[in-house]
């Protein structure tokens, strides 16, 4: 298992943090029809319960420590609130591959922010740490983001990840063979185990994964 350590300052900051780590080897196939019927279906049961955004703890303890560490969630929402945003009003969601859609899947059932990144891109230990005044990077689908304030994966190269997006460097992509999932746990929340393990079994039966192993950082 890959090694992360979270900084002194997130600690002190989001003093109930954990980091739920997911790792498997994966299959990369662009469509999957069974995976986004299921998709589509968890999607449709969400849109038809629920006219505003349903109050997650998951969703509820991940805006306040963007608070706690000086940034404002409307402006930089946390990725799981912006996908059941997007469901409850209406819209699409995006297809990308089968490992990206089912990150998509558990996180917008959760109200987990998932990260999701191609192993082999990472070099080295990665840290959660602050983000700092200069740093940047393009964001999936979003362009440059700043991520000053926001609680920042990062690898002995710059940071690659947070809650709100994901970098373009270490993106999950047709080419990856080995996934990196980052459950961001603010709260401390009893069903982190519960996701993590129904995730590696969505990995085996939609992304034929491998090796698969799970592991709970805590502050």
């Amino acid at each position: 298992m890959i090694n992360i350590s979270i900084s002194t300052e997130i600690k002190e900051k989001c003093p109930n943090i954990r980091l739920g780590l997911l790792v498997a080897d994966v299959h990369i196939i662009v469509e999957n029809p069974e995976l986004w019927d299921k998709i589509e279906q968890e999607a449709k049961l969400i849109s038809t319960q629920h006219k505003e955004l349903p109050k997650l703890d998951t969703i509820q303890s991940a805006r306040a420590a963007y608070k706690a560490l000086g940034k404002d969630p409307s402006r930089y929402r946390p990725s799981a609130e912006a996908l059941l945003r997007r469901i409850i009003s209406g819209k699409e969601l995006y297809s990308v591959n089968n490992v990206v859609n089912l990150i998509n899947l558990i996180s917008f059932k959760s109200g987990f922010s998932i990260g999701g990144y191609d192993l082999d891109s990472i070099k080295g230990d990665i840290s959660l740490t602050k983000g700092l005044s200069d740093d940047i990077y393009e964001g999936l689908g979003r362009g440059l983001l700043n991520i000053e304030n926001l609680p920042v994966l990062r690898d002995e190269l710059a940071a690659f990840g947070c809650p709100t997006s994901d970098s373009e460097r270490t993106g999950i992509s047709i080419e990856t063979k080995r996934c990196l999932w980052v459950f961001f746990d603010f709260g401390s929340d009893r069903l982190l185990e519960q996701y993590l393990d129904e995730s590696a079994e969505l990995l085996t039966a939609f992304a034929l994964a491998k090796n698969s192993t799970t592991k709970v950082i805590t502050a």
